[in-house]
């Protein structure tokens, strides 16, 4: 097997509970390719957003690897998980979760001065995306000034910034309504061509999901044959 792709060995995530053991995620092996656009479907509870999480470095398994270019991640001292998770990793999530005390621009500079950047590269850098996904002037806004589809911008402006090799996005059109659905799509799709990213969305939209690559479906914490 090359390392030119994301591998997922026998991963298990469970949780205690007074009435005993909750099994999220049983057994899940996946590769996929970089460059990939994945769609991962399936009704609620059946371990999509946690196998998002555990791909992207902020939930921890019970059991299995998460390799990336051969590097199982979750070997790696939290320091290093820390470090793979910001520099590797881009997220976007349904409710953006932007900071609400900050503009849009500093939301979009927030992980570079995180990573150790300086005020002026990142400034430069996060002007530049939110040029780019359309909200140049929008630069000092908050996001309670933003709509919904301009907020989900900024966000996708925000995962950008660090130059991420992997985009996961966790149902990045569920919030909004149909023709903002379509322009934040679109912006992906550009996102995608513009830097060769690999894309994993979750989504319960088989249109969305019709308009990926390939698709995954999971059942009870596993993926269906």
């Amino acid at each position: 097997m090359s390392d030119d792709r994301i591998s997922v060995r026998n991963l298990v995530k469970s949780y205690p509970t007074a009435e005993g053991t909750v099994e999220v995620l049983r057994g899940i092996d996946l590769d996929i390719m970089t460059g990939e656009r994945l769609a991962i479907v399936g009704a609620s509870g059946a371990g999509k957003s946690t196998l998002m999480h555990i791909l992207g470095g902020l939930d921890r398994p019970t059991d299995g690897r998460v390799c990336y270019s051969g590097q199982n991640i979750w070997a790696l001292p939290e320091a290093g998980i820390d470090s793979f998770r910001n520099r590797t990793i881009g997220f976007v999530f349904q409710f953006h979760q932007l900071l609400p005390e900050f503009t849009a621009l500093e939301n979009v500079m927030m992980p570079m001065l995180v990573g150790g950047s300086g005020r002026r590269e990142a400034r430069e850098n996060a002007e530049r995306l939110l040029r780019e996904v359309g909200l140049g002037h929008r630069l000092g806004h908050k996001p309670g000034q933003l709509s919904g589809g301009e907020q989900q911008r900024v966000a996708i402006a925000r995962a950008l910034v660090m130059e991420p090799k992997v985009l996961l996005a966790d149902e990045p059109t569920g919030n909004l309504d149909s023709t903002t659905s379509e322009s934040v799509w679109r912006l992906l799709e550009q996102v995608h061509e513009r830097y060769q990213l690999t894309m994993i969305i979750v989504t319960h939209s088989e249109t969305l999901a019709g308009r990926m690559d390939r698709i995954v479906r999971m059942a009870d914490g596993r993926i269906l044959p």
